[in-house]
């Protein structure tokens, strides 16, 4: 009716300018035969050849993910490794609870000057040479604090390697997130914390080997060790690519069109990608006077900018408040509540909270960007919730019996279980796609203080809270935190699943986009079902 040149013949078929399309039509159908019989082989050809591409695209930006990722290493052994080696510090320099806790958690408050240089070092000498600074400044720390005399010089071992850790867990996942393909965004961008978690793990194995020597000695090879990954870091340089993105930025529109052919499966499709990146960058921006533009946007934000901003800056301090870093850094202090005896036994463990945070990122990884960040995140803060609460249980009516110390290693090890599922790694991944480019790196780097603040403060606290309102006391209100984060998760974190970075950007752009997300709380039915 519509159709031009379409019209039905007295036998009832169609016809296309004179050519009947019914099922007279013998020739018609011989030679379509003939030609799709003809084409089978340079279709199963190209087929192929296109999973060839697709397979070696993936394992460049695995590649790209796993150098870029090695500095979280450094983190999380030091996180790790701290968690033991305070306890023959304590023996060696015999320091009070009060220098033990600035000790321990200053790493964080410190790391928060090295996240606020790293947005700016990232936007000026690019993403991949601020990962090379973060490393060296790092191992500069940990050599001084391996040598240390003192308390005093081990504090400034301490806060050296505090800005070096700043400037690498903010930069990595912002690299990542640009580097990678929309359909694995998710995945690779988990992987900064799975190499704190693989660092922390490492660091609570080396605790558990060396806890055997001298105090004196102990404690040092136990930090020597955390100089190793500095060789792997300087090899990753010479490998991985600067952003594409951060490249466009500079006006080197034929580098970021190398890399993003490297990273994207066909040629319309990196026009496609490099088009979006030069539209979000918007005219150069290499000036003084741009980059306090942005911080001037940071400070007086729009409602769209304002969205993000109380997403990624919420996402990143729950992800703190809820009590990881001290369920990390004081294991062997609660596990000494809960009634386990001897720091063979205590560190031993650590190592299975080490095994358990480690294997659920796993988890994390392959669901990211099948079910999506939302789903995850409620498993995560629902999981917390109940294990932080069954852990005051534990510590407060089963002490000391076999049936508390089994709840209250069960307890840890499901807290930070569920953390790695999603909380951990999800936090990060969204703070490195749903701020627009221009603000990428500084809004990250904002995040991360805040990321940073609340671990410095919880880290330093817990001590002497947990003299003040008992250890279980102090895990309980860990657990009304962690159920405040899942009405957050529900109110203000829409899904970014599958979504190009300039995509998410538009998400945020109307109130109704951001709060009116496509992922439920019955998705997670969905996911459970799945797992």
């Amino acid at each position: 009716m519509g159709l031009m040149g379409v019209q039905e013949n007295g036998n009832g078929d169609m016809e296309l300018a004179g050519l009947p399309l019914g099922n007279k039509n013998k020739y018609k159908r011989m030679v379509s035969e003939l030609t799709d019989y003809g084409d089978e082989d340079d279709d199963a050809s190209h087929h192929h050849h296109q999973q060839d591409k697709s397979r070696s695209i993936r394992k460049y930006v695995f590649a790209c993910a796993v150098f870029a990722s090695l500095n979280s290493v450094l983190l999380g052994y030091d996180v790790g490794v701290m968690s033991g080696a305070i306890l023959f510090i304590q023996e060696d320099l015999k320091i009070t609870e009060v220098q033990e806790e600035v000790l321990v958690g200053c790493l964080s408050v410190v790391s928060i000057f090295g996240s606020l240089a790293g947005g700016r070092v990232s936007d000026s000498l690019g993403r991949k040479w601020t990962m090379g600074i973060a490393a060296i400044i790092f191992q500069a720390g940990a050599a001084i604090m391996t040598l240390a005399p003192s308390f005093q010089v081990l504090m400034v071992g301490r806060f050296l390697a505090g800005i070096g850790i700043g400037f690498g867990v903010m930069i990595a996942p912002v690299y990542i997130a640009e580097i990678s393909p929309t359909i694995a965004r998710g995945s690779f961008t988990s992987f900064p914390e799975i190499f704190i978690n693989l660092g922390i793990l490492l660091g609570y194995v080396s605790n558990y080997a060396f806890s055997g020597l001298p105090a004196h000695t102990s404690w040092r090879i136990m930090l020597a060790v955390g100089i190793l990954p500095s060789v792997f870091i300087a090899f990753a340089l010479c490998i991985i690519p600067e952003s594409p993105r951060w490249l466009v930025m500079q006006n080197r529109v034929e580098e970021a069109r190398l890399v993003l052919s490297k990273t994207n499966e066909n040629e319309a499709e990196v026009e496609e990608r490099l088009a979006e990146i030069q539209q979000a960058a918007g005219p150069a921006n290499g000036e003084k006077s741009e980059e306090k533009a942005v911080w001037r946007e940071l400070l007086s934000p729009s409602p769209a900018l304002r969205r993000m901003l109380v997403t990624g800056f919420g996402i990143q301090c729950f992800q703190q408040i809820t009590g990881i870093d001290a369920t990390v850094y004081y294991s062997p202090e609660i596990f000494k509540t809960a009634g386990i005896e001897g720091k063979s036994k205590l560190l031993g463990a650590t190592v299975a909270v080490g095994l358990a945070k480690t294997a659920f990122i796993l988890v994390a990884i392959l669901l990211i960007d099948k079910v999506g960040r939302k789903p995850l995140l409620y498993v995560s803060t629902i999981g917390m919730t109940i294990c932080l609460f069954s852990l005051g249980l534990s510590l407060s009516l089963l002490k000391e019996g076999p049936l508390g110390i089994a709840l209250a290693l069960l307890s840890v090890c499901g807290n930070v279980a569920f953390f790695s599922v999603g909380i951990g790694p999800v936090c990060w991944v969204l703070t490195s796609e749903i701020f627009p480019l221009r603000l990428r790196a500084q809004a990250s780097a904002l995040g991360a203080v805040g990321n940073r603040v609340c671990s410095g403060v919880i880290a330093m606290s817990f001590l002497s809270v947990s003299r003040a309102i008992t250890v279980a006391g102090t895990f309980f209100i860990f657990s009304a935190i962690s159920a405040l984060s899942v009405a957050f998760v529900y109110k203000f974190v829409p899904e970014t699943k599958g979504k190009s970075l300039e995509q998410i950007e538009l998400l945020f752009q109307n109130e109704h986009g951001w709060k009116g997300s496509e992922v439920e709380l019955g998705d997670v039915e969905h996911l459970v079902q799945k797992g």
